[in-house]
């Protein structure tokens, strides 16, 4: 995909529709994040989502996703050493887990795109410090985005302020824009230089996502082709909100 070339400018028209598909996907994740507890399969976690995707009209963005093999389920679900894609399963959450959830949802054809990480019962230090950070570092990528600025200034201000408290983020997977597709332009990583990359322009809106990892940057693939894990198996976390960029202060859609 050529990302610059398929960067997609919204009427107000369609960024109202993005918002709205953007409340269903949060109405959804809330209902995750309320059975988030030791004992809980992913299973149930994917199911508790589809239900209210499902329920307010929607569909399941990822369920079908075209990859290696077609994705199998509603949300993503990726436990402690799993960064992202994670595919839900018979798997128990356990105390001390912490647990990554992004899903998609459909709505008269405009994608809403968000995840969020959450600690199962007492996590450690540690993992609550990244989960804080990984949140906080998707605050400082969305308050750069702004009419005029660049993409690097967005993914400069994730890089320095995670690698400032000494974690990494991953070189591999990247925010992007989202619109009718789930993937649209620009590509946004979580590294770069300020000043450098596409304009930002009103209109345009885009899922930002750091994904942060506590050891080194680099993944790899686990053999069901779909789950992205931390290479030395350190804990990692992940964030992403879909945005709208307006004439003023960046406009989150995925917010209930």
């Amino acid at each position: 995909m050529s990302w610059e070339r398929n960067i997609v400018i919204k009427s107000s028209q369609e960024i109202a529709a993005l918002r709205e598909a953007g409340r269903i996907n949060a109405r959804a994740l809330e209902a995750v994040r309320q059975l988030i507890r030791p004992g809980v399969t992913t299973a149930e976690l994917d199911a508790a989502a589809e239900e209210v995707i499902r329920k307010h009209g929607a569909s399941p963005t990822f369920k079908g996703y075209p990859g290696p093999s077609p994705y199998p389920a509603s949300i993503c679900v990726s436990i402690n050493e799993q960064l992202v894609h994670g595919i839900p399963g018979k798997r128990k959450l356990q105390a001390g887990d912490i647990v990554s959830v992004d899903c998609g949802s459909t709505f008269e054809g405009f994608v809403g795109d968000s995840a969020f990480t959450q600690g199962v019962g007492e996590i450690s230090p540690q993992a609550r410090r990244l989960i804080e950070v990984t949140e906080q570092a998707l605050y400082k990528g969305i308050n750069m985005m702004r009419d005029g600025n660049r993409v690097g200034d967005v993914s400069a201000a994730i890089q320095v302020f995670v690698e400032s408290v000494g974690f990494n983020v991953t070189r591999e997977y990247t925010g992007h824009g989202v619109g009718r597709q789930m993937h649209e332009g620009p590509q946004v990583p979580n590294y770069g230089t300020a000043g450098r990359g596409p304009v930002i322009r009103q209109g345009m809106t885009i899922a930002l996502e750091p994904m942060v990892l506590v050891g080194t940057s680099q993944t790899r693939v686990l053999p069901d082709q779909w789950t992205v894990v931390s290479a030395d198996g350190s804990l990692t976390a992940h964030w992403e909100h879909s945005v709208a960029i307006t004439d003023g202060e960046p406009l989150i859609l995925t917010l209930p």
